[in-house]
């Protein structure tokens, strides 16, 4: 299996809560609350890890209340190399109602010095021998520019280590300049990229096709109940995810882009590699939490999703060496 690295820049305790209907300015019961450290690159961790990878992760982690989170590491196999700064990690709150409506309350996290960025470089400087590739994901903390993601970016990819990058407004702007290997928007990041609304998958497709002319190999989007959407150098695939009912969609596009990681880098076919990765994605938003693998009933999902692609296909997702 690979070796692999992931960058949380804004890391979070995610309290998530289950509850029949929300009610404002009342008070509201809950069915379920679970509080979980999370951020995207650790999410996607855990479910490399689950695959069998060996996964470092590493960013900027508020000392103040660390330890949930080095339990968490120590439990899934992640080795642990984050820098510890002053401060403590945001918490978000996800409520989620049984019809499926999702409230996000999500945290700024601590501000950061502006001496954190080099001493950071410096962790990914050491930490990038020997990695099959990078994950970066997540929010930025108040104190990081946009600039200091694309740096890293740039390092890694200077490196010759093939990027993943997921994140959101400026540090997606600036994190694109830098030209990552993979991208993963979700429909409305990508629309904010754009700068304008794209109402339906010709308007998706395009945007996600200037991704690509401006030196983004790979670009993932997902789209909710409609599925992924996959442009890669062999051509555009696009998969409906099988029928389940939805919990929390949270962790979702992250188990996504794990799976999608997983299996390029074990040079599956492009059209399985989807398949795989829209299956486990959907598997994931029937509870809370990250994706689970070794699911019982992933072979149904399997077999559920649909994948269709476009000509011109040389039919193979690899990654570069």
């Amino acid at each position: 299996m690979a070796h692999i690295l992931t960058v949380t820049l804004n890391p979070a305790l995610d309290l998530s809560v289950e509850t029949p209907r929300l009610a404002l300015g009342e008070v509201n019961r809950t069915a379920n609350t679970r509080l979980e450290p999370a951020g995207k690159g650790i999410n996607v961790a855990r479910v490399l890890a689950r695959l069998g990878h060996t996964v470092t992760v590493t960013g900027l982690l508020g000392e103040a209340n660390a330890a949930p989170f080095e339990r968490l590491f120590e439990a899934e196999g992640l080795r642990d190399r984050f820098l510890r700064i002053p401060g403590q990690n945001r918490i978000n709150v996800k409520i989620a109602e049984s019809d499926g409506r999702l409230t996000d309350l999500n945290g700024t996290g601590t501000p950061v010095p502006d001496t954190a960025l080099e001493p950071l470089q410096r962790r990914l400087a050491s930490e990038l021998a020997g990695c099959d590739a990078v994950v970066i994901g997540g929010s930025l903390p108040p104190g990081l520019p946009a600039s200091g993601l694309a740096r890293l970016v740039q390092q890694a990819g200077d490196a010759g280590i093939p990027v993943w990058l997921d994140t959101s407004g400026d540090a997606l702007t600036a994190g694109v300049a830098a030209r990552p290997f993979a991208l993963k928007p979700n429909a409305e990041e990508l629309s904010e990229w754009a700068g304008h609304q794209l109402p339906d998958l010709a308007s998706v497709r395009s945007a996600a096709r200037r991704l690509q002319a401006g030196g983004v190999a790979q670009v993932i989007v997902s789209l909710g109940a409609d599925g992924v959407l996959w442009l890669a150098p062999s051509g555009t695939f696009q998969a409906q995810v099988p029928p389940v009912r939805a919990v929390s969609t949270v962790c979702a596009g992250d188990t996504l882009l794990a799976a999608m990681l997983h299996g390029m880098l074990k040079q599956w076919p492009a059209p399985e590699v989807l398949r795989f990765a829209t299956a486990l994605s959907a598997e994931c938003v029937r509870h809370v939490g990250v994706g689970h693998p070794d699911a019982a009933d992933l072979p149904t999902l399997l077999q559920l999703t649909r994948v269709q692609r476009g000509p011109g296909h040389n039919n193979t997702g690899e990654m570069p060496r």
